[in-house]
């Protein structure tokens, strides 16, 4: 089994436990760490419907807590022919940038487009330098 496909299934496993009860669309997300680590995530929506959680967010979230710190690789999956990471999330994404790191977007069988960071995100906002 490749890497990708590791990190696809976690994201599509993510994806099935998601709370959409409302919009019905369940996102999945899965990150690979520098140290090859995975974290993933799932959308949970809320009545009150903006204070809903991506995904995106709630891996790094739960990568956060498990000591992680540079993103090397994200795969997010829907039901969908492209859904890319919502702008926030791409600011969320930014924020742990490891070197290279590419995000892959997919449907609910493969990978359907891979980005960079500033494919998605250019001049994404930046409180210091980077080395």
């Amino acid at each position: 089994m490749t890497q990708i496909q590791d990190l696809f299934d976690a994201a599509k496993a993510a994806r099935e436990n998601a709370y959409a009860p409302y919009s019905k669309f369940k996102v999945g997300a899965a990150l690979r760490t520098e140290d090859g680590l995975i974290f993933s995530g799932c959308n949970v929506e809320n009545a009150a419907f903006p204070e809903g959680v991506c995904a995106e967010a709630g891996a790094i979230s739960a990568m956060v807590l498990g000591g992680g710190s540079q993103i090397s690789e994200v795969v997010v999956i829907a039901d969908a022919a492209l859904c890319t990471p919502c702008g926030g999330c791409r600011q969320k994404l930014k924020e742990f940038e490891g070197q290279g790191m590419t995000i892959h977007v997919a449907d609910l069988n493969e990978i359907k487009q891979s980005f960079t960071m500033d494919g998605l995100l250019p001049a994404g906002f930046q409180l210091e330098e980077k080395d």
